[in-house]
């Protein structure tokens, strides 16, 4: 916590936040970026009510899939053609080394 907050100046446990993109789906902002001296890459899903982050989901060296959920009350089974994808991460490819996928509905 004191890393995060500023309060520590121990250079053994700074990254970089580099940020590399920015997308947003309505309430959901989605940053992807990279510490490329240490060879991380980051991901944070930000949601935003009447201005403010309410919500925050951070993504280390994980691959991540955005997919907007569709209507499933309109048919009993939920084929891909409900849950598009509408975002992939691009940064955790490139590491140089493997890394779980996630995937995020919004």
């Amino acid at each position: 916590m004191r890393l995060l907050t500023g309060a520590s100046s121990d250079d053994s446990f700074r990254f970089d936040v580099d940020p590399l993109s920015l997308t947003t789906f309505g309430s959901t902002v989605i940053v992807e970026g990279c510490d490329h001296g240490r060879l991380i890459s980051w991901v944070h899903a930000w949601t935003v009510t009447d201005g403010t982050i309410t919500q925050v989901k951070e993504y280390f060296n994980t691959s991540l899939t955005v997919t907007r959920l569709g209507d499933p009350s309109r048919s009993a089974e939920i084929t891909t053609a409900h849950c598009p994808s509408v975002w992939e991460s691009s940064f955790s490819s490139r590491v140089g080394k493997s890394v779980p996928g996630l995937v995020l509905a919004i």
